[in-house]
């Protein structure tokens, strides 16, 4: 799972940290847990969404997708509505 994360760009990621999320997810009955026998040493598990975890991933990349909308704005139009932007700081003066 690393590896794949990796290859998308998340170079600097630990497995310790995949690993907690995993076991957060689990938890929360996000994800459904198979055993799977492993050539080397105890089995492994693996991890596929189940129907609460696809709802609950629909709902985070929806208000990920309101944040980002918003962040957008600020970006192309904030310097001029921002009080703390250059633009009006530089105005003040």
């Amino acid at each position: 799972m690393t590896s794949g994360l990796r290859e998308q760009g998340f170079s600097d990621i630990a497995e310790g940290t995949v690993y907690a999320l995993l076991v957060r997810i689990e938890k929360r009955g996000l994800v459904d847990v198979e055993r799977v026998p492993s050539e080397k040493g105890p089995p492994r598990k693996v991890y596929s969404l189940n129907t609460q975890g696809r709802e609950y991933l629909e709902e985070s990349w929806g208000a990920w997708s309101f944040l980002a909308e918003r962040l957008e704005q600020l970006r192309e139009g904030g310097e001029q509505a921002c009080p703390m932007s250059k633009g009006a700081a530089s105005s003040r003066r």
